[in-house]
């Protein structure tokens, strides 16, 4: 039988990691720093990139150690993403940490992971994974970017959209179909034509990219290890959103203290103390799916791409909640561009479609479980 009953509570080292993580976002992504990074032309701060790998070797926290990595898991991920996800971090570490890294990782593509993981674990090569098209939906059957064979490799024609970071990418992960199959395939990005794309959250950025005979490499990698890269970056990403959402709470708490109606803190007021305590219950029951996620990653194999996806549906919604919450308990003030609420608001809203909205994890999370 399944034994559920392990907790999640941080040991000691984590807590000193996520110490020190705190208080290096503390001094270096203030509110003032995302804001100076969201209008900067790599849209964020390359000095803080270098530091985070130099400092702490973020890039590296989950690439196995033969390849420059720290060698630790999702448990640990989990732990910088939240508290990344707190500070609205801004930049490529979900892109190239994430989503690239774990892609690599879970290839059986040893030239590649030698090539290219080291550069991503020092944070000298920044690289992202291009999946989805004009839809938008991350689904590996939606692809129509078709992988040619060529003299001595491959060619790709087509276009992506919402490539993230794809404009401060070096590396392209690009799926797409052969006549036999789907595959992914390693492009050095200054090979394609970029354009930036529009964007709700100007934290993370997407681009549109396109191929026109573009020379790729072929990565040694399965369609299931595929999926099993993307559920991967689902659970991370339920963690970052369980930190943002948290932090949303933390500031309308914060807020209604101080505010004062009638001669009383906003925040004695039954309707707002209730709304308050529901927030609280929500963002716990999505710390735990998130947390859960994490743990049966290594402790549960079989039931882990169940609980990523189930994870991720949930906080979507939740770190969504949350974020418009913090927006009403402000009142009018939430709603200006100088207030830091809209930006969590729209972190929220960008990230519950980063790797598809919450239907189309609970439909993953149904052919899992066999319903």
């Amino acid at each position: 039988m399944t034994d559920y009953t392990t907790g999640f509570t941080d040991t000691e080292d984590q807590r000193q990691f996520r110490s020190a993580l705190r208080s290096f976002l503390e001094r270096h992504v203030s509110e003032e720093d995302v804001r100076r990074a969201m209008e900067s032309p790599h849209g964020y701060d390359p000095a803080v990139w270098h530091a985070m790998a130099d400092q702490l070797n973020l890039q590296g926290l989950a690439i196995p150690e033969e390849y420059g990595g720290e060698g630790l898991g999702l448990t640990e991920l989990a732990l910088v993403l939240e508290e990344t996800g707190a500070a609205l971090l801004p930049g490529p570490y979900f892109a190239s940490a994430v989503l690239a890294a774990r892609t690599l990782v879970e290839s059986d593509d040893e030239q590649a992971k030698k090539r290219h993981l080291p550069g991503i674990a020092a944070g000298h090569t920044i690289a992202t994974l291009a999946l989805t098209e004009r839809s938008g939906r991350w689904n590996v059957g939606d692809i129509t970017t078709r992988a040619e064979p060529a003299s001595g490799g491959w060619i790709l024609q087509g276009v992506k959209h919402f490539v993230p970071e794809g404009m401060s990418a070096d590396l392209l992960l690009v799926v797409a179909r052969t006549a036999t199959d789907v595959g992914v395939f390693c492009v050095e990005a200054s090979s394609c034509t970029r354009r930036a794309q529009s964007t709700l959250d100007a934290t993370r950025r997407q681009a549109v990219v396109e191929f026109r005979s573009t020379p790729a490499a072929r990565l040694d990698i399965s369609e299931t290890r595929l999926e099993c890269a993307l559920s991967f970056a689902a659970a991370a990403l339920a963690a970052e959103q369980v930190g943002g959402a948290q932090r949303c709470l933390d500031q309308a708490v914060g807020y209604v203290k101080v505010r004062h109606q009638f001669g009383k803190p906003i925040g004695s007021f039954q309707a707002i103390r209730h709304m308050c305590a529901n927030l609280m219950l929500d963002i716990e029951g999505a710390r735990g799916a998130a947390q859960y996620a994490a743990h049966a990653a290594t402790a549960f194999p079989a039931e882990f791409p169940a609980a990523a996806a189930l994870a991720q549906a949930h906080c979507s919604e939740v770190y969504a909640k949350a974020a418009a919450a913090n927006i009403q308990l402000h009142g009018g003030i939430g709603f200006t561009w100088e207030h830091p609420a809209h930006l969590y608001f729209k972190r929220a809203k960008s990230s519950a479609h980063l790797l598809g909205d919450a239907d189309h994890h609970r439909r993953m999370l149904a052919d899992r479980i066999g319903l």
